[in-house]
């Protein structure tokens, strides 16, 4: 009797040994879910802290865990915005290049008016506008001569008279400095029949030389931004069939360059 007893006593006894690995399975599933939520979360330092716990938990200290290669999203983000700023200039940087430009370009506007007006002024002073004419476009500021302004028929020579122009025009061009000036001699079409001049092009180069040597007598004026150039009969501004066309082509042209050119017209 007892022995039967004893065993139906150790039928009875329920089996628990299924609880440790349901218990282990339920923690590997706690600590899967709290790593998907870390590494879902921007903030990297939490995500750091959160491993360490979990390392520490589990085997008491450094673990693979710890070299884990899982990236935060918030590191990857802004790996991603660290590459995009060094592939692209900053904007403010961009925007600092064309505030400069524009301050230059303002400058620049305001200088050759300026010059500009001051020379409309000196023409009409001296009553000179059948004489000399001033333009102002996108590329530079001429001012045009008439060759019977400064100059006898077919000679490159100065007239005395005429050389007050030049001085005044040179005090004008001193006070800009940082500009190229180009002078330029223009003739008609008519062949010169002189000695010391061998065709158009070489009187229409000794006379732009000749104007020029007066705008570089100024001391303020830096030699090395001027040039002078012949163009002969071949830059003709109006017909050469009439008296009135051809003295329109006879001249000199001092113009002053744009250091940056504009792609609008500006107002004549």
């Amino acid at each position: 009797m007892s022995k039967k007893k004893k065993h139906e006593d150790h039928e009875e006894h329920i089996d628990e040994t299924w609880l440790i690995p349901y218990a282990d399975l339920l923690t590997l599933l706690l600590a899967l879910f709290i790593i998907l939520f870390a590494s879902s979360q921007v903030d990297s330092k939490k995500y750091d802290s959160i491993m360490r716990s979990l390392n520490n938990a589990f085997t008491g200290g450094e673990a693979p865990f710890a070299m884990s290669n899982m990236v935060p999203i918030n590191d990857a983000g802004n790996s991603t915005k660290n590459n995009n700023k060094s592939q692209n200039p900053p904007p403010k940087e961009e925007s600092k290049t064309d505030s400069q430009l524009a301050a230059k370009l303002q400058k620049e506007e305001k200088d050759l008016k300026e010059l500009k007006q001051s020379m409309d002024a000196y023409i009409k002073e001296n009553n000179m506008s059948e004489q000399l004419t001033t333009k102002l476009d996108n590329e530079k500021l001429t001012i045009t001569i008439s060759d019977r302004a400064l100059f006898d028929s077919g000679s490159a020579t100065i007239k005395q008279e005429s050389q007050k122009l030049a001085v005044s025009m040179s005090n004008l061009l001193g006070r800009y400095p940082g500009y190229e000036v180009q002078v330029a001699g223009h003739t008609d079409n008519i062949p010169i029949r002189r000695a010391d001049f061998e065709t158009n092009w070489d009187l229409s180069a000794k006379r732009a030389v000749n104007f020029m040597k007066i705008l570089l007598n100024n001391s303020k004026i830096e030699p090395a931004s001027y040039s002078s150039i012949g163009f002969g009969e071949y830059r003709p501004i109006a017909e050469n069939d009439t008296t009135e066309g051809r003295a329109k082509n006879r001249r000199v042209e001092v113009n002053i360059l744009r250091n940056i050119k504009k792609t609008d017209e500006i107002a004549k």
